[in-house]
């Protein structure tokens, strides 16, 4: 079993990078822990709260008690089937703030300013913006990546973009065109009324070329001779040699698991676990990154909510609907209205983001009642945490502490979340459907109450990332170069959101594609994609005015 390049994880970043080399007439496989990705919970995007908690699709991996938070164990879904995260996520298409980009070319992931990968966004994209306005010239079209929008019809949805410009904030025709700052639709991988994942995109495409093979398995371990790696050992024995380059795109959790178990990673902590050691390199594992939110929630009068398909036979008829038409509720995630805000003057670009729902109920689908909600929380967290091995056994669950709310400012960021989202939700725009308010309550008002909120409510937005840091091959907390290559080891790259020196704004799938689509131009030694000039909107009084 040999092949030019071996890609260890068949998500968002590893199915991309299959798609391009394979394109390019190299040879691929493709190894992969789950399986099939067909079924109507994973293809109907309404049912998305469905594959994140099926074991069949995830991992199933939860927290280390988080200690500011009450010592609770927060979920971390990662997918675990065909697509990876891909295939069981809420579907929402954030490419991230242009400012994102430039930081990390500022933290030595040159090469990686926005400038450098708009173009890639470009060619990923293939943008369908229907009657819901957008940002033409800052989107790509005929890429392998269907971007839609649901058609934003429900009355709580428009008034949740009509609320924000009342609080005087921007509204923008597209948060992933030049202005990201303000309300306005949300974008979403889905075609055709199916969940368009990145299985969909690009590795059936991949397959199609008959250069690229997906071989079901767990990898054990990267195998590495004199400093070069050569390929990989499955946990049921097997190797598969590559040619070429082995290219780690297994997720910010597991990524840096097979690295500590090939004997890169600290030093001490894979001698504590009898792990030869062939890498030193700290930063392996550490700088964990997630966003946390929480669901501020209001009961609603009337029955414009999403609650009144809530019983058996209504989800019955929505499910008959998708399946037959693909159309209807079933046929989109019904996150349909987005926000991106800047919690106070003197903050160059948002750092609060909004995902709204009309209906009230929790990711897991417990709990709902007539209601809507708002998901908010803040998106550059100064926590950090770390993804660590509890055995040299490649079947045992590595030791994911996100280290939530640890930093003092957190606290501060989240509170002020809450009171500018009541704020949104006092506007004229939901006078006729406003009930009470369900989370925090009415009675929580002081720092100390909603601080008590936060700790029992605030859940993970399942956006892990920054476990293999891209920097500069002298930074010591740097584990992959500009180019995703692993320092000290020959023939290997990690490919991933794992190496995000810091989370960007908003959800991760699209940020962690584009990664596998810029790094494959880079394996394959590619010219990278013209820089672009476009040049994104910027509060013009961000200095001295919050909105």
């Amino acid at each position: 079993m040999q092949a030019d390049y071996i890609v260890v994880g068949a998500g968002s970043a590893g199915c991309a990078m299959a798609y391009r080399l394979a394109e390019a007439g190299k040879s691929v496989i493709v190894v992969e822990a789950g399986g099939s990705d067909a079924g109507p919970f994973i293809n109907m995007p309404a049912a998305l709260s469905y594959p994140m908690n099926m074991k069949r699709y995830d991992w199933g991996y939860r927290s280390e008690p988080e200690p500011h938070l009450g010592g609770r164990r927060l979920a971390c879904p990662r997918g675990k089937v065909i697509g990876g995260s891909s295939s069981i996520n809420g579907m929402i298409y954030v490419r991230g703030h242009a400012r994102d980009f430039d930081h990390w070319a500022e933290q030595g992931a040159d090469g990686w300013s926005f400038a450098d990968v708009l173009p890639y966004y470009k060619r990923m994209e293939d943008w369908h913006h229907g009657e819901r306005g957008g940002d033409p010239d800052w989107r790509g079209t005929g890429g392998p990546l269907h971007v839609t929008r649901g058609p934003g019809t429900n009355p709580l949805t428009m008034a949740f973009i009509a609320a924000g410009g009342q609080a005087g904030y921007q509204l923008t025709p597209d948060y992933n065109g030049a202005q990201q700052e303000g309300f306005g639709p949300f974008d979403a991988t889905i075609w055709q009324g199916n969940r368009w994942s990145a299985a969909s995109a690009y590795l059936r495409p991949a397959k199609a070329t008959g250069r690229c093979k997906v071989v079901q398995g767990t990898a054990a371990k990267v195998l590495i001779e004199e400093g070069r790696a050569t390929g990989v050992r499955l946990t049921d024995g097997r190797e598969l040699m590559a040619q070429a380059e082995v290219i780690v795109a297994a997720s910010a959790i597991n990524s840096p698991q097979l690295l500590m178990l090939s004997g890169i990673g600290p030093a001490a902590h894979l001698a504590e676990h009898g792990i030869d050691v062939i890498a030193d390199r700290k930063g392996v594992g550490q700088n964990l990154q997630d966003h946390l939110e929480l669901y501020v929630q209001m009961a609603a009068n009337g029955r414009h909510s999403l609650y009144k398909y809530w019983s058996l036979i209504g989800k019955a008829a929505v499910g008959a609907q998708w399946l037959f038409t693909k159309s209807g509720i079933g046929a989109s995630n019904q996150f349909e209205a987005a926000g991106f805000i800047r919690s106070k003057a003197g903050i160059e670009y948002p750092d609060i983001q909004f995902h709204f729902l009309p209906i009230a109920v929790r990711y897991d689908g417990v709990g709902a009642r007539e209601g809507f909600q708002a998901h908010v929380g803040p998106m550059r967290s100064k926590s950090r945490g770390a993804v660590t091995l509890t055995s040299a056994d490649p079947a045992a669950r590595p030791r994911i502490f996100f280290n939530y709310m640890s930093h003092p400012d957190d606290w501060a960021e989240f509170r002020t979340c809450i009171r500018l989202t009541r704020e949104i939700f006092a506007q004229e725009a939901f006078d006729p459907y406003r009930g009470e308010e369900l989370i925090p309550g009415a009675a929580a008002q002081s720092d100390a109450e909603l601080d008590a909120v936060i700790r029992d409510h605030v859940e993970s937005a399942y956006h892990p990332c920054g476990t293999c840091k891209m920097g500069r091959a002298d930074d010591p907390d740097a584990v992959v170069d500009p180019q995703g290559r692993v320092i000290g080891v020959e023939g290997l790259r990690v490919a991933d959101s794992s190496i995000f020196p810091r989370i960007t704004n908003g959800n991760l799938n699209a940020p962690s594609i584009m990664t596998g689509e810029k790094i494959a131009d880079l394996v394959l030694g590619k010219t990278p994609l013209p820089r672009a000039n476009d040049a994104p909107w910027i509060h013009p009084n961000w200095q001295i005015a919050q909105r």
